[in-house]
């Protein structure tokens, strides 16, 4: 009848099994639960060249039935040397090769890095470590595409006064000439980008854009190994919604996802940020996903462009959005983008949870005392519950030693043991179950919770008070250890202490093993809640306290009760 307990003992035990297997994942083994897309140490010793010079397109049939181009049919020669042209504006630092015109490098100008926060994050890369690119380019024929030699026209290379600032690149090959425009606006990280193909030769062309997002499978840097986030591609079109793809199986050619639409965009996503191709609506379009090289993948569209008579010429324009998760952004930018910020099952939920802590937070102005304000208000709603919950369980820490006492006479008659406590029960007027479901309905709104506070990009870099700079970054206040690296704060400490009240104000176990155990389970929390953010540390914290002092005074008034 020890429902509660043996709640809080399957918590405790898969508590542990994360630990190990965070443990293991922390020391390069593969996770019991979650799909590795960090590459082994041979593929991270040998990443695909820098500059995505072998990235194939891949072979088909695109929506109009013309047959595309396979690797060997997009520049099979050696590469020519580029010039780098870097595009500045308020928000991002770009460098575009003339070598494909493909986006190598993406510098955040208010987004700071991970690893080491004096520097800014940088998205697209192509380093000897991590390869992380753009590439557009035409199929169908020998026509330009991301190796081809572009030519830069002369113009402004950052916004200076103006609101936007464009970079025209142009390359020709057997009288097919391409012309890439880039176009970057102030506050914005969506880049727009025009494709013109101009037909000077003497012969009907037919073909077909590409733009494809290439990168390698490894975590970004900084990633905690108690908490897993999604990095890979993902898709979206308006029949089959949005899908998340795995960099093994694209591996293995077993990923499975919509290949044909006349809507949506490709992406990739990784903890906080997105990157994605958001071609014209109702445009035909194919979808696909590749291997390109050891631990290198892409994911990309292929959109037919219509046939181009001899002097004339067709545009298609496109969008590139890379940059955080910001919810309103993202909604602004294209239909279903802010699905990106992926809560899962619970999005029902964590949807509205997230809309109130905007509002809260354009009064309040601090993330961190929007999540205090919001576990508050979340308990003020469950306090009936909780109330249920609690006073069930002060019923019970008082009957204990009776209870006890039963066990004790009925240690090899479970039967009449249970008779006993069943009687017990009805005396008492105590529900068994009492002091569990309450909790037990409550868990779907606090789950959707913890994933509201961990996706969003929002908190990222915000401040709560003295010592916490970031919410969505440990707390740090007394250093780290160094063998381990493991932050030790403030917040994890009152959170263990505040899992000892809680375990002192309910029902002892009978069981001398398990009771001990109970004891111990603070300190393997708190070890946990080293390593997570600060901000989610608060609010389980701020639920803590909350419970802790609403417990106290139920479980007062009924002994106060019994006492009479």
């Amino acid at each position: 009848m020890d429902i509660k307990r043996t709640v809080l003992w399957v918590v405790f035990s898969f508590s542990l099994l994360l630990l190990w297997d965070s443990w293991m994942r922390h020391n390069g083994h593969q996770s019991m639960f979650f799909p590795s897309a960090t590459p082994t140490q041979e593929q991270a010793a040998a990443p695909a060249g820098a500059n995505g010079a072998n990235a194939p397109v891949p072979t088909g049939t695109t929506a109009a039935g013309a047959s595309t181009a396979s690797a060997a049919d997009v520049g099979g020669a050696a590469v020519a040397k580029g010039e780098t042209i870097t595009i500045t504006t308020d928000v991002v630092k770009a460098d575009i090769d003339t070598v494909g015109g493909e986006l190598k490098r993406l510098e955040l100008l208010k987004q700071r890095d991970t690893v080491d926060p004096t520097k800014n994050l940088v998205l697209f890369d192509s380093s000897v470590g991590h390869t992380y690119l753009a590439q557009t380019g035409l199929i169908g024929g020998q026509f330009p595409n991301h190796k081809s030699v572009f030519t830069a026209k002369p113009g402004a290379r950052s916004l200076d006064n103006g609101n936007e600032v464009q970079l025209v690149l142009e390359a020709q090959e057997n009288g097919v000439k391409l012309t890439k425009t880039y176009t970057f606006k102030r506050d914005s990280y969506v880049i727009d980008l025009k494709h013109t193909v101009t037909n000077d030769s003497s012969a009907a062309i037919n073909p077909s854009l590409y733009l494809q997002l290439l990168r390698d499978g490894n975590k970004p840097g900084g990633e905690s190994h108690f908490y897993s986030t999604f990095t890979g591609p993902a898709v979206y079109t308006e029949a089959d919604k949005y899908q998340k793809l795995n960099f093994e199986k694209i591996e293995e050619g077993k990923e499975q996802h919509a290949t044909k639409a006349d809507s949506g965009w490709i992406a990739l996503v990784q903890h906080y940020f997105v990157s994605a191709f958001i071609p014209p609506e109702k445009v035909q379009r194919e979808i696909f996903t590749k291997k390109v090289a050891t631990n290198l993948y892409s994911v990309g569209t292929i959109l037919p462009m219509g046939a181009v008579a001899p002097g004339a010429s067709v545009t298609m324009d496109a969008h590139l959005y890379s940059g955080p998760q910001d919810s309103k952004v993202l909604e602004a930018t294209a239909p279903g983008l802010d699905v990106v910020k992926d809560y899962g099952i619970l999005s029902l939920i964590a949807k509205p949870i997230f809309w109130l802590m905007t509002h809260i937070h354009a009064l309040v102005g601090n993330w961190g005392w929007t999540i205090i304000l919001l576990t508050v208000l979340i308990k003020l709603i469950f306090f009936p519950l909780s109330a249920a919950s609690y006073r069930s369980m002060a019923k019970m820490k008082a009957v204990t030693p009776k209870m006890t006492a039963i066990r004790e006479r009925h240690k090899g008659d479970p039967q009449n043991m249970n008779r006993e406590m069943m009687a017990l029960y009805k005396t008492e007027k105590i529900n068994p179950l009492g002091g569990c479901l309450p909790i037990v309905i409550q868990i779907p709104v606090f789950i959707s919770l913890y994933w509201v506070l961990l996706a969003s990009v929002e908190m990222r870099g915000a401040p709560w008070l003295g010592w916490i700079h970031d919410l969505t970054a440990p707390d740090t206040l007394f250093g780290t250890v160094p063998y381990f690296n493991m932050p030790v704060g403030l917040l994890p400490i009152i959170m263990a202490a505040s899992m000892f009240l809680q375990t002192k104000l309910n029902p002892t176990p009978p069981d001398p093993v398990q009771a001990k155990v109970m004891m111990f389970m603070p300190l393997v929390f708190s070890f946990m809640f080293f390593f997570f953010p600060s901000g989610l540390v608060l609010y389980w914290v701020t639920n803590n306290v909350l419970s802790i002092a609403q417990q106290w005074v139920i479980t007062k008034k009924i002994q106060s009760g019994a006492a009479k």
